[in-house]
């Protein structure tokens, strides 16, 4: 695979049910990560700042592995509500289509005790157990205070499918109502309010305390004192019941990796698996990037019809635009060229977003646009399209898409 190229999504079967999978990177090391109870392997890439980066440093030393548990994203549904033992089987089935004898578990907040399970029972499979926002049991009991009770959980299916998720997740784009929309589809994506529901009900059991004890291979613990989801006191308690494991409290954050320090996150887990963090030292600056570059139709002309005076007031206003847009994608504007701009996204779905809206919004002050997208940031010459110029060509029947030109240079 290229260094821009997104991974491949495959099947395995788990019984009857097919999980859906991606690898990415050919290290040594085998890292599993189990998600929480929102996933969808493909549009992850798309809509949350940072993951692909995440995945692609992590990928330096290591083969990753990412999938849609039963029941969530392009993984089949099924009826009734899968066990934490199932799910512990999808884990096995995918180590086996890999060929993966032994891999490093790492589970993210529902995800943790999945994980922590699959350790105590499974020790000769798992090398290392790293825990990221999890946390040992899913409400609170009488003796089990540190999450919230079952009713004010449940509450959360009244809102599904909204982007209500996002203020507890990715706190710093609950105020974007372009975010919240994305995030609402993720939301919908990843499974049905019907299903979610059930997924609920069945993490309310989930309680791994008797278990932690019994989890005997080199843990790592990584929680955010700003958790809103899983308040930090778990990731604390997970540390404290597994025997040796190392406790990393970050002080900013937020429940998702999404607004921590990705190298700083990924530095910390590759000295933990190796003993050192020679891939951090790598250039990333060749991950999957999409350049995006616009000019006004006709600028010449349209500058003498007008005038330097009203001419200069509209690119004015252009420029401003163009700066609200981009940031709105989570883009950085490279520089503005006169009659267009330069801007650069961390994946090609924001990008064409991006596009999208700018010449939609350039129409009402009467600027027609032309766009073009450059995938893959700093490639060698002869490198082959990328994923996100095959993502653009798919979607080549968009209004705006079908107006403008794609270049693809070096």
């Amino acid at each position: 695979m290229s260094d821009v190229e997104l991974p491949t999504t495959r099947y395995v079967r788990s019984g009857d049910i097919s999980i859906a999978y991606q690898t990415m990177g050919h290290g040594s090391v085998d890292l599993i990560i189990i998600l929480g109870v929102l996933s969808h392997v493909e549009f992850m890439h798309e809509i949350f700042p940072g993951w692909t980066d995440l995945l692609r440093r992590l990928a330096a030393f290591a083969r990753v592995v990412t999938f849609d548990k039963r029941g969530q994203g392009l993984s089949d549904r099924m009826p009734g509500v899968p066990l934490l033992e199932e799910r512990m089987d999808d884990v096995s089935a995918i180590m086996e289509a890999i060929g993966s004898k032994r891999a490093v578990l790492v589970g993210i907040s529902e995800g943790a005790p999945m994980s922590a399970l699959f350790a105590a029972t499974y020790p000769e499979r798992v090398s290392h157990l790293v825990l990221w926002s999890g946390f040992a049991r899913f409400t609170n009991t009488s003796d089990f205070s540190l999450m919230f009770p079952e009713e004010a959980i449940f509450r959360l299916v009244k809102h599904y499918g909204t982007g209500a998720f996002i203020k507890a997740v990715m706190p710093s784009g609950a105020h974007d109502p372009v975010l919240v929309s994305q995030f609402a589809k993720f939301e919908r994506l990843s499974a049905s309010p019907g299903a979610f529901k059930a997924l609920l009900q069945q993490n309310a059991l989930i309680d791994v305390r008797p278990i932690l004890a019994n989890v005997r291979v080199p843990t790592l613990v990584l929680h955010s004192l700003k958790d809103r989801l899983v308040p930090v006191e778990n990731g604390r308690y997970l540390a404290s019941q597994i025997p040796g494991a190392k406790y990393i409290e970050y002080p900013d954050g937020a429940h998702g990796f999404f607004e921590c320090d990705v190298p700083k996150l990924c530095g910390e887990i590759e000295e933990f698996v190796t003993g050192k963090r020679e891939s951090q030292q790598h250039n990333f600056e060749r991950v999957l990037a999409t350049v995006l570059f616009t000019d006004i139709v006709d600028s010449t002309n349209r500058a003498v019809q007008m005038g330097d005076h009203s001419w200069r007031s509209l690119l004015d206003e252009h420029d401003r635009m163009a700066r609200r847009i981009i940031e709105r994608y989570r883009g950085q504007l490279v520089k503005t060229t006169g009659d267009g701009i330069l801007a650069t996204f961390d994946g090609p779905g924001r990008a064409i977003h991006c596009a999208l809206d700018f010449e939609a919004a350039a129409a009402q002050i009467d600027l027609p646009l032309r766009a073009g997208l450059h995938a893959g940031g700093k490639l060698k010459s002869g490198t082959r399209i990328s994923a996100a110029s095959q993502f653009t060509r798919q979607h080549a029947s968009w209004p705006f898409l079908t107006r403008a030109k794609f270049w693809f240079r070096e």
